[in-house]
């Protein structure tokens, strides 16, 4: 099974040691972490490496998968999807962060929609859900767009730099997934 993967406009593959800089700068934008749960502000140094080394040792054992977000046009790493699995429940959750440079360019969700077909084809998994703060419509219009349906808001479910956040949940199974990659496929004939 391989894990570097292609789209129209991006590569996903592992994050490698040489990103640490990079992740740092883009993750530690205040407003990128502001929403963002497991994200400190400010980023301290090291910390990069140390969550690449984390990352990369999650994924050999399967429990999750980080892959750096890199347009192809210029190689630049733009930003992180995820997927941190249940094998138990063959459910995952997607969490993502994109640099604010390229915010609102469709890159999340045309990441996310590679990764949803990872989860549900290659690992095959019954079921992939995701989180957003409400605070944060652009994360979960990402959800909506790859087909994810709302199922549920938790008032005050989380605490960020001192403030009790709700959280809004997005959800899919594989079933809905296969239906709608079914449709595609025919639209597309």
């Amino acid at each position: 099974m391989t894990h570097k993967f292609e789209t129209q406009r991006l590569f996903l593959r592992f994050f490698e040691l040489s990103d640490a800089k990079v992740v740092q700068e883009l993750a530690g934008n205040e407003e990128v972490a502001r929403t963002t749960l497991s994200i400190p502000y400010p980023y301290p140094d090291g910390a990069a490496e140390k969550w690449i080394e984390t990352v990369r040792q999650s994924s050999e054992k399967g429990d999750s998968y980080a892959f750096a977000i890199i347009k192809k046009d210029d190689g630049a790493l733009i930003g992180n999807m995820s997927m941190g699995v249940s094998s138990k429940h063959k459910r995952a959750e997607l969490a993502y962060w994109i640099g604010k440079p390229f915010w609102g360019q469709g890159y999340a969700t045309e990441a996310a929609r590679r990764i949803v077909q990872f989860g549900f084809e290659d690992l095959e998994l019954n079921r992939i859900f995701a989180a957003a703060m409400t605070k944060n419509p652009g994360s979960y219009k990402v959800m909506t767009k790859i087909g994810m349906k709302e199922e549920g808001t938790f008032p005050q479910h989380v605490l960020k730099w001192g403030v009790y956040e709700d959280l809004v949940f997005y959800g899919m199974m594989q079933s809905e997934y296969l239906k709608n990659s079914a449709l595609e496929f025919k639209d597309n004939f």
